[in-house]
C-alpha cells in the first residue's frame, strides 16, 4: 500500500491542466490494480496520462490509513502519438488501448472532472450515468462545468460528471445556488431517452 506521497500525480507532471496536452486520446485498460504504476511508467516516458482519484481513509491493520483511489478502476487516460501508444502496451500493465472516436467530447468530460478535483470540491465515483437535469455551474471554481444533478439536500447538490466512453461517471458536490439548468438537445434526448425504457 502506497504513502501518499508515493502516488502518481493525477496529471502528467509536464502540464498545467489537460487540454494543453496535444495528441490523439486512448483509454488504457489496465490490469487489475495496475493503473498507478501504468500512470508512473508514462510520466517516465513523458508521455500525457490523466489518473483521477480521491483520497479515501481506509482501516488496515488495526491502523487508519489514507490511499488514493482511482475513480475508474482499472482506466487510465492517455493522450500522445502512435509510438507513445505503442510504448504504453509494451509496458506490460495493460489489457487493451480503446481508441476514442469523439475526441473532443472526451476532453470535454475529463476537464469537468479535472476543474472539480482542482476545486477542492468533494467528489466521489459514481456508478453508472445519471438520470436528471443537466446544469451548469454559474460561478465559483467550477465555473463552467456541466453535469446531471441526480439530488438536491438544502443548499446542496450532487451534479453527476460523467465519461460516456467508460459508461461510468463521477459524483461531485455544489452549492445548489451556483447552478443553472442547461437548455437544449441533450436535456430532451435524456428525457426522451428515459421514458422509452
Amino acid at each position: 500500500m502506497l504513502k501518499l506521497s508515493e502516488n502518481p500525480a493525477i496529471l502528467t507532471p509536464q502540464v498545467q491542466s489537460l487540454t494543453e496536452l496535444v495528441g490523439t486520446w486512448w483509454v488504457a485498460h489496465t490490469k487489475a490494480r495496475f493503473e498507478k504504476a501504468f500512470a508512473r511508467d508514462m510520466s517516465g516516458h513523458g508521455i500525457g496520462y490523466f489518473l483521477p482519484m480521491r483520497e479515501k481513509t481506509i482501516f488496515s491493520g488495526g491502523r487508519k490509513r489514507r490511499v488514493m483511489i482511482p475513480f475508474f478502476t482499472s482506466y487510465v487516460f492517455v493522450c500522445g502519438t502512435e509510438p507513445d501508444r505503442y510504448t504504453a502496451l509494451t509496458t506490460n500493465r495493460l489489457c487493451q488501448m480503446i481508441d476514442v472516436i469523439d475526441q473532443d467530447g472526451l476532453i470535454r468530460e475529463l476537464s469537468r472532472i479535472e476543474k472539480a478535483l482542482l476545486s477542492g470540491a468533494v467528489i466521489d465515483h459514481y456508478p453508472h450515468l445519471p438520470v436528471g437535469d443537466r446544469c451548469r455551474v454559474v460561478s465559483g471554481p467550477m465555473m463552467g462545468t456541466e453535469g446531471v444533478v441526480v439530488e438536491r439536500r438544502d443548499e446542496k447538490a450532487h451534479m453527476v460528471l460523467e465519461v460516456t466512453i467508460l459508461g461510468q461517471s463521477t459524483v461531485v458536490e455544489v452549492d445548489a445556488d451556483l447552478l443553472a439548468p442547461v437548455e437544449g438537445r441533450y436535456a430532451s434526448d435524456v428525457r426522451d431517452r428515459d421514458q422509452s425504457i
